[in-house]
């Protein structure tokens, strides 16, 4: 996990009545836990803010927040690209100091 032991935050832009977005979160019910990621969802025609910047991307998976977030993907789920991305965020920034024990 990240230097406090806090799970990646995926956040995931959707809208209703959108398939794409439908198909996304499903996929993410599987990969997020894998990683002990937690999804965030926003609903896009929410926030004109939002519209305006992700309205014709959705759904949009951004790892960590829409102010700080990284986007990933958009319309369909890249797991690779994702997995990646968790797998970076989840390692150790450093390691801890090891004592040395004899052989």
């Amino acid at each position: 996990m990240t230097g406090e032991d806090k799970p990646p935050v995926l956040t995931l832009l959707t809208r209703a009545y959108c398939h794409l977005c439908d198909e996304m979160r499903e996929a993410l019910g599987v990969v997020a836990p894998c990683f002990g990621a937690v999804v965030t969802e926003l609903d896009v025609d929410a926030d004109p803010a939002l519209e305006e910047a992700f309205g014709e991307w959705v759904p949009v998976l951004l790892l960590g927040s829409v102010a700080d977030g990284v986007r990933l993907c958009h319309y369909r789920l890249d797991h690779e690209r994702v997995a990646a991305a968790l797998a970076a965020d989840a390692a150790p920034t450093s390691f801890p100091a090891q004592t040395a024990r004899p052989l």
